[in-house]
């Protein structure tokens, strides 16, 4: 739970690295809280007939800009660009080549974007 609210806490910094942990934490919240959210809301009546819901729709939106810089500073801990993420615009390859990059482990040493966060202490 300390690496989703630490994503939160630094939900506008697109600057520096993120680790695989750091990111894949923040998923595994994020579809967590995302699934008990959609449940509330079929359960109280307020689901779409397509899915999710009004509760889950402004959780989404609350977190998008989190989920966008956290994206961006794991691309960056690899050695890429934030617009790398366009990619997961291509239909099916592009979220698959999205997910292989965010696997992908860390630089070793320093990068262009900041010092690996791995040589930090953790949350």
């Amino acid at each position: 739970m300390n690496w989703y609210i630490k994503v939160l806490k630094n939900y506008a910094v697109f600057s520096g690295r993120a680790r695989r942990k750091e990111y894949w934490m923040f998923v595994l919240f994020h579809f967590i809280i995302s699934l008990v959210l959609a449940l509330i809301d079929n359960f109280i009546g307020t689901g779409y007939e397509t899915g999710g819901g009004i509760i889950s729709s402004i959780y989404a939106l609350a977190v998008f800009i989190p989920s966008l810089a956290v994206s961006v500073r794991r691309l960056h801990d690899i050695g890429k660009s934030g617009w790398w993420l366009l990619i997961g615009l291509i239909p099916l390859v592009g979220i698959i080549w999205l997910i292989v990059l965010h696997a992908t482990d860390s630089d070793y040493g320093d990068n262009k974007y900041g010092p690996n966060p791995k040589a930090s202490p953790e949350v």
